[in-house]
C-alpha cells in the first residue's frame, strides 16, 4: 500500500509541478454591483475551466491575473445570474458590472425562492461553489464535501457506496430538507435521503447551499434542522463540453462526459452528462457499479416565457456492510484483525462471503434507480411580477436484500442472518477465514426435510411521486415584495418482499408472518394450511402493501427592503394525508386502511440590518407545526398493519436565531447563535431480547410518542484572503443538544406484533391493551447522541503559480455522544427506566489534501485534480451505541464504525 501511495504521490507531483512552465499573464479589473448599484462583497470571478480566481473587496472591486490566452472570465454571486465577460491580453478594465437577481430574469429557471442571499436574507447560510465541489470531492460521497460547514456532521455509516449519513445541528437526515432546483427530495413516507440516488449530481451542480435553522425555503412543509439546496446547470451552461477520467484507491475508476450547446440564436439550449463509477470499495466486500446521467433542454420562447425540462438519475448496484447495530464492539474489531491479511480491521464486513460454488453471496445489497424529471416554466409577467412553476415527478425502482428464516425446534433462524449482535461477531455460520458461511446455509437447507430454514428476499421499494410547486412574486412599490405560492405533492410507494434465493432448499414456508394474518382481516387465513403453503422464488413473504401520501399547501411572504434593512414575515398552511393498501395481511374487503389527515403550518419572521458596508446583523424567529411521518409515526408498523398510533400528533418546533457578519476584501466572518425546541416528536428505539428468551438475539422496537428535545449552540466561520495566492478559512460549531422530556413507549416485535413482555417475547392481546408492555424512558436532560456536538475545521489554500491550487483542510469532531438502545435484559416492563448519559467518544480529526493544476493541451483546456483524504491515516470512531441504562463506556459500546483511513483519487478533466 505504501509503495503504491508513494508512486501515486510522485506521479501527481510531477504532473502538477512539472508542467508549470512560465506563461504570459494579463490583468483584469472591474467593479461588481447589485441592481441598486450597491457593491457586492465576495462575488466570485474565475477563468472557466481553470483554478484561477479572485473575489471582490468591500467596494465591489476586483483584480485578477489570468494566464494568456484566456478569452473570458465568469462572474457569479449566489442569488444572481452568472455572467461571462470577454477579455483581451494586457490590462483589461471591465468597468462597473451590474448583476441581475435570478428571481426577476429569464436567464435561469431555478426556483430561487429557496436561495438565501448574503447580507440580505436573515438566516445562517454557507455556500459551496461548483469549483470547490470539483476541487475537494475526489472519491468521497457527495455530502462529505460539506464537512467543513458549521453544524454539519457527515459520516460514511456502514461504508457502502452512497450510504453516507448527514446530520445538521444534531438532526438526522429525515429532518433536513434536501432540494434540487427547489424541488424536494426527501422520501415522503419517512423523510429519509439516500445519497446513492443522487451521486451524479456532483458533476452538474452549479452551487450547493446549506441553510441552517429556519432557512429561506418557501415550501409548505418545512424541515427542522435546516436545508441543503442544490442548484444544477440549466440554460446558463456555456457552449462546450468536458471529458474526464479518474482512478483511486481500492480499484476506483470513474469516467464522465458532458456537452452543452449553450443558448442558440433561436433560444434553445441543451446540456447532457453521462458518467460511470465503479470500485471494489474501501470496506471489505462493498464493490459497486453506478451510472449517472443528466439532461436539460431549455427554450427561451420570448422575453417573457421560458421552459426548461430537466431529468437526472443514478442507477446503481452496491454491496453493503449493514448499518447501525451490525457494527462490532471496539474489542470485537481487534479479534477480527487476523482475518484482514494486513489491512485495517475496521474494514471488516461480517456479512461478506461466498456460496458452495464460489459464487458471491450477501445479505446486504442494494439496487436502485430514482430518476427525477421536472418541467419548469418562467413567466415574466411584467417588470414587477413573475411566476415560476415546476411540475415534477420521480419514479423509483429498486430493492435491498433481507434475510428471512423460520422458527423450528425452538430456534429462530431469522436471527442467524445478522453478522453481529450487540457488537459480538455471529459465529453460527462463520468460516475459518472470517467470511460469512453462506455455503453452510445452503448445505443445511439441502438436508432439511421441511424446506429452507433460511432464504433471501428482495425488499422492493418502488414509488411514483408527482408534484407542483408554483411561486408568484410581485414588487409592491419601491420597498415591498410579495411572494406567494402553492405546493402540491402526491406519492404512492409500493413495498413488497419476494423470495429471490431459496439457498438450495426445495421450498419455504412463511409461518413467521403468515401465522400473524388474522382471519377477520384476510379470509385466506381461515384455512389452517394457509401458513404452511410451499413458496418458491418470486413468491411474496412478509409484506405487500402500498403507502399513500398526499400533501396540499399554500405559503406566502412579505419582504421589506430599503437601504440597509431587509425584513420579512412569512407563513404557510398545509394538509398531509396518509393511508395504506395491504394485500398480504388483508383481503380486498379490508385492504384499504383508515385515512388520516393532519393540518400543519408555519409562521416565520426575520430582519437583516447592514450596519456598515462591511458588517451586518440578523435575527429570525419561527414556529412550525408539522405532520408526523407515515412510518413509525401515524402507523405503528407501516410494514405490516393498518393500526393507527393513537398518540400520533403534529410535531411542534420553536426556533430563534441571531447572527453577525463582517465582510471585507481581506477578511470575512460570520457568527450566530441558535435555539430550537422540538416538541411532540414520534420516534422509535431498537433493542434485543434477553439471552434467556426463546427469541434470544432477535430484535424488537420501542415506539415512542411525545418526545421533546432542545438544540442550541453557537457557530462561527471565517475566510481570510491575505493576497491573491493565499487563503485561510475555518469554522467552529459548538452544540448543546439534549432530550428535554421523558417519553412513554410501547414494545413491538419486528413483525409489528404488540408484545406482552420483553423477556419471553409473548404477544399481547392488542395494541395499547392492558397487557401491552410499555416503559417510561427517564431521559430528560440526557444528551442527544449520534452526532458530534463540536466540530471545527481549518483550511489553507495556496495559488503559487498560475493555474495551480493546493490546499490542506484539518477537520475535527469532538463531544460525539453515542446513541442508545433499550435491551430487554436490563428493564422491567410497565415501569420507569432510567437512561444514563451516553458515552463520549474520543475526539477525531483528519487532514485532507487537495490540489489542481490547469494547463493547455493544444487549444484544449485541461485540469488535473488530486485528493488525498485522511492523509495521516488517523483512526477514530464516528458512530456507536451503548445500553440506555449503562454502563456507557468504550467497553460497552457496540454498533461501532470507524472513519475511513487514507484514501486517494486523481482525475484528469478536459474542457473543450
Amino acid at each position: 500500500m505504501r509503495k503504491h501511495l508513494l508512486n501515486f504521490l510522485m506521479t501527481a507531483a510531477l504532473i502538477l509541478f512539472g508542467v508549470s512552465a512560465a506563461v504570459a499573464q494579463s490583468t483584469v479589473t472591474g467593479k461588481i454591483v447589485d441592481e441598486s448599484g450597491a457593491p457586492l462583497i465576495g462575488a466570485t470571478i474565475i477563468v472557466p475551466g481553470t483554478s484561477q480566481g479572485a473575489g471582490t473587496d468591500m467596494s465591489g472591486n476586483f483584480s485578477l491575473k489570468v494566464t494568456e490566452p484566456a478569452k473570458a472570465i465568469e462572474i457569479s454571486y449566489i442569488g444572481y445570474v452568472t455572467q461571462t465577460k470577454e477579455i483581451k491580453g494586457g490590462k483589461t478594465s471591465l468597468g462597473v458590472i451590474t448583476m441581475v437577481p435570478d428571481a426577476v430574469t429569464m436567464d435561469d429557471v431555478v426556483i430561487t425562492s429557496s436561495i438565501a442571499v448574503a447580507r440580505k436574507t436573515p438566516v445562517a447560510v454557507s455556500t459551496i461553489s461548483a469549483a470547490d465541489i470539483e476541487y475537494k470531492l475526489g472519491g468521497q460521497e457527495f455530502p462529505e464535501v460539506l464537512k467543513s460547514t458549521p453544524g454539519i456532521y457527515s459520516t460514511k455509516s456502514g461504508g457502502g457506496y452512497g450510504d453516507a449519513s448527514t446530520k445538521l445541528r444534531g438532526f438526522k437526515s429525515e429532518n433536513v430538507a434536501v432540494m434540487v432546483n427547489g424541488v424536494p427530495m426527501n422520501d415522503m413516507e419517512g423523510g429519509n435521503v439516500y445519497w446513492s440516488n443522487w451521486a451524479g449530481l456532483a458533476d452538474v451542480t452549479r452551487s450547493m447551499q446549506v441553510q441552517r435553522g429556519l432557512g429561506a425555503a418557501k415550501v409548505a412543509a418545512p424541515s427542522v434542522g435546516g436545508s441543503i439546496n442544490i442548484v444544477t446547470n440549466t440554460i446558463d451552461a456555456k457552449k462546450g463540453g468536458t471529458a474526464s477520467f479518474g482512478v483511486g484507491n481500492d480499484g476506483l475508476y470513474n469516467i464522465s462526459f458532458s456537452i452543452s450547446t449553450g443558448l442558440t440564436k433561436n433560444g434553445w439550449a441543451m446540456s447532457v452528462m453521462g458518467a460511470k463509477r465503479w470500485a471494489d470499495g474501501y470496506v471489505q466486500g462493498t464493490d459497486y457499479e453506478a451510472y449517472n446521467w443528466f439532461i436539460n433542454v431549455s427554450k427561451r420562447i420570448n422575453d417573457r416565457h421560458q421552459l426548461s425540462l430537466t431529468a437526472f438519475g443514478s442507477p446503481q448496484d452496491h454491496y453493503q456492510r449493514p448499518n447501525n447495530l451490525s457494527g462490532l464492539s471496539i474489542e470485537g474489531y481487534q479479534q477480527v484483525a487476523n482475518y484482514m491479511k494486513g489491512k485495517s480491521p475496521y474494514r471488516y464486513n461480517p456479512t461478506f462471503g461466498y456460496g458452495k460454488n464460489g459464487e458471491r453471496k450477501t445479505s446486504s445489497y442494494n439496487s436502485y434507480h430514482k430518476p427525477q424529471i421536472s418541467l419548469n416554466h418562467q413567466w415574466q409577467i411584467d417588470h414587477k411580477s413573475a411566476l415560476s412553476t415546476a411540475l415534477y415527478m420521480s419514479i423509483g425502482r429498486g430493492y435491498g436484500y433481507r434475510g428471512e428464516g423460520i422458527s423450528w425446534g425452538g430456534h429462530s433462524y431469522y436471527n442467524d442472518w445478522y453478522g453481529a449482535n450487540n457488537g459480538v461477531l455471529a459465529t453460527t455460520y462463520r468460516n475459518a477465514d472470517g467470511t460469512f458461511a453462506y455455503d453452510q446455509i445452503q448445505e443445511m437447507n439441502e438436508q432439511s426435510d421441511h424446506g429452507s430454514n433460511m432464504v433471501m428476499a428482495k425488499n422492493k421499494n418502488d414509488h411514483e411521486w408527482y408534484g407542483l410547486l408554483s411561486t408568484y412574486t410581485n414588487q409592491i412599490g419601491k420597498h415591498l415584495e410579495l411572494t406567494a405560492g402553492v405546493d402540491f405533492r402526491y406519492y404512492v410507494g409500493h413495498h413488497t418482499a419476494e423470495i429471490c434465493d431459496l439457498y438450495n432448499g426445495k421450498y419455504y414456508t412463511d409461518t413467521r408472518y403468515r401465522g400473524q394474518v388474522l382471519p377477520e382481516n384476510n379470509k385466506a387465513a381461515a384455512n389452517p394450511d394457509y401458513k404452511y403453503e410451499k413458496l418458491g422464488v418470486g413468491d411474496v413473504i412478509y409484506r405487500d402493501y402500498d403507502g399513500h401520501v398526499h400533501q396540499e399547501g399554500i405559503f406566502g411572504q412579505l419582504e421589506y427592503s430599503k437601504e440597509k434593512i431587509t425584513a420579512f414575515v412569512s407563513g404557510s398552511l398545509s394538509n398531509t394525508g396518509y393511508w395504506r393498501y395491504d394485500r398480504f395481511y388483508y383481503d380486498a374487503e379490508h385492504a384499504e386502511s383508515e385515512h388520516k389527515n393532519y393540518l400543519g403550518g408555519t409562521a416565520k419572521a426575520g430582519i437583516n440590518y447592514n450596519v456598515t458596508a462591511k458588517s451586518n446583523i440578523f435575527a429570525n424567529v419561527g414556529y412550525i407545526s408539522r405532520a408526523p411521518f407515515f412510518s413509525y409515526g401515524v402507523f405503528l408498523n407501516s410494514q405490516n398493519s393498518h393500526a393507527i398510533n393513537p398518540d400520533a400528533t403534529n410535531e411542534k418546533v420553536f426556533s430563534a436565531e441571531v447572527g453577525y457578519g463582517f465582510h471585507s476584501r481581506y477578511f470575512s466572518a460570520n457568527v450566530n447563535a441558535y435555539y430550537t425546541n422540538w416538541m411532540d416528536k414520534t420516534m422509535s428505539r431498537t433493542g434485543t431480547f434477553s439471552e434467556q428468551s426463546a427469541r434470544a438475539g432477535e430484535r424488537y422496537y420501542l415506539n415512542l410518542s411525545g418526545v421533546d428535545a432542545r438544540h442550541m449552540g453557537i457557530e462561527f466561520d471565517f475566510t481570510s484572503t491575505l493576497n491573491r495566492w493565499l487563503e485561510i478559512n475555518g469554522m467552529l460549531s459548538y452544540g448543546d443538544w439534549e432530550w428535554s422530556s421523558n417519553a412513554k413507549g410501547y414494545f413491538y416485535d419486528m413483525a409489528g406484533q404488540p408484545l406482552a413482555d420483553v423477556k419471553e417475547g409473548n404477544i399481547a392481546s392488542g395494541i395499547q391493551a392492558d397487557d401491552h408492555a410499555w416503559v417510561m424512558l427517564q431521559q430528560k436532560g440526557i444528551k442527544v447522541g449520534g452526532s458530534a456536538q463540536t466540530t471545527a475545521s481549518l483550511g489553507l489554500t495556496l495559488r503559487p503559480l498560475a493555474g495551480l491550487r493546493v490546499g490542506v483542510d484539518w477537520t475535527v469532531f469532538a463531544r460525539n455522544f453515542s446513541d442508545y438502545t433499550v435491551n430487554a435484559s436490563s428493564l422491567t416492563a410497565n415501569s420507569p427506566y432510567n437512561v444514563v448519559d451516553p458515552w463520549v467518544m474520543p475526539w477525531g480529526n483528519q487532514f485532507d489534501l487537495s490540489a489542481s493544476y490547469g494547463f493547455k493541451i493544444g487549444n484544449v483546456r485541461a485540469t488535473i485534480y488530486t485528493n488525498l483524504n485522511n492523509m495521516f491515516d488517523q483512526t477514530y470512531i464516528t458512530d456507536a451505541y451503548t445500553p440506555a441504562n449503562g454502563p456507557a463506556n468504550w467497553q460497552s459500546a457496540y454498533g461501532v464504525f470507524y472513519a475511513f483511513g487514507r484514501t486517494f483519487n486523481v482525475r484528469l478533466k478536459i474542457n473543450f
